[in-house]
């Protein structure tokens, strides 16, 4: 897909959304609800053994460099799939300059990473990003496989999965295959959008009837992820550990320079999408996170700058931050404490249960060369 493509696809839905806010300032429930939300999209078919055996490297060191990370060191069940850190740990050395996006729903994202560097529609070219990357587990594929190769349970699992022996699109395509499975389960929001009507709270009724029309939230979260999938501008600060922490700024200007971005080395500002546009209008945007769990997933925003949801429903309800080329859709909203209240139970509806994951033990080297598997 060209930039030129791309970028027609990005704003592809400028007249849905407007239609999104008409419907907020007055339009009927029934139309609301057909274009404001939907339920989450069914599971994606799922290979079991493949699955089973990304669940093991998701947990696994041996993926990383140097062996001190796994992809669950920031995307921890235990905190929503991200980490409770306002900025992601990195790589031994390179701490990041962003927090890490939850992996709720991550199947049926449009585009992942903040910037939104890359396509949602392939998982396994996503986990290769995370364990290659020098800013998140810098490792080489090829020491990868050949560790997991002295690896006796992981030759069989690989044998049942993909009949064959481990290598990277292997190895990638089951930590893809893994990812399927991290669903919101149990939200509220959902039993009450499969019919359910006392699985919302009147305050969380009052909530959503906020996020629909005064409050205008529906103008970039919506349909069944709650997301647009768009890049917006909303003036959101950076976190001050950037300034604080210079490593995270070399990490940052090395993550510029790898993408090109124009003057790099004089940025102290995370740029967003512009990093992968170099068009001057996009600096300071980052996509449209999905909301589904948003209650488990704190700290908030790109730069983890907001602990809880009433410091994000305060941030809007100024009008976001101050910055040039801020969106239209943000103006201040004038809530009262009351409608601020119901507009965080609203939110807090859309949370499910913590996942409940047994992290699975990392299985043993052999003492003896293994066999060669068939």
């Amino acid at each position: 897909m060209t930039e030129s493509d791309r970028r027609k696809r990005l704003t592809g839905g400028l007249t849905a959304i407007t239609a999104l806010l008409t419907l907020g300032m007055g339009g009927t429930a029934d139309a609301q609800d057909a274009e404001a939300f939907a339920p989450l999209p069914d599971t994606k078919e799922i290979n079991e053994a493949r699955a089973e055996l990304g669940k093991k490297l998701f947990f696994d060191n041996r993926l990383s460099g140097d062996t001190s990370l796994s992809c669950s060191s920031c995307h921890n069940p235990a905190t929503g799939w991200t980490t409770d850190e306002p900025l992601s740990q990195g790589y031994t050395n390179t701490p990041h300059f962003r927090n890490a996006p939850s992996l709720f729903n991550v199947s049926h994202k449009t585009y992942l990473h903040w910037d939104g560097r890359l396509e949602g529609s392939d998982l396994g070219t996503a986990s290769r990003d995370g364990i290659v990357e020098a800013h998140f587990m810098n490792a080489d594929s090829r020491l990868v496989q050949e560790r997991l190769k002295q690896v006796p349970e992981y030759l069989q699992m690989f044998q049942d999965a993909y009949g064959g022996e481990p290598y990277g699109g292997r190895i990638y395509g089951a930590l893809g295959e893994f990812m399927k499975t991290l669903r919101t389960e149990g939200a509220p929001f959902q039993a009450f959008l499969d019919g359910e009507e006392s699985a919302l709270s009147e305050e969380a009724k009052a909530g959503r009837e906020l996020f629909e029309g005064k409050a205008g939230c529906v103008s970039c979260h919506s349909g069944p992820m709650l997301s647009d999938s768009k890049p917006h501008a909303l003036g959101v600060p950076d976190n001050d550990l950037l300034e604080s922490e210079p490593e995270r700024s070399v990490t940052m200007l090395r993550y510029y320079s790898s993408f090109g971005v124009p003057n790099y080395m004089n940025r102290s500002e995370d740029v967003g999408y512009y990093a992968v546009s170099k068009d001057d209008a996009d600096i300071g945007k980052f996509y449209t996170p999905p909301l589904w769990d948003v209650g488990q997933t704190a700290p908030y925003m790109h730069s983890g700058v907001f602990a809880t949801l009433e410091e994000v429903v305060d941030f809007y309800n100024q009008g976001g931050g101050d910055v040039a080329n801020k969106t239209d859709l943000l103006q201040p909203l004038n809530l009262s404490d009351d409608e601020k209240s119901s507009l965080v139970a609203f939110l807090e509806s859309l949370t499910g249960q913590t996942p409940q994951i047994e992290v699975p033990e990392q299985p043993d080297y052999s003492e003896e060369a293994p066999a060669k598997a068939e």
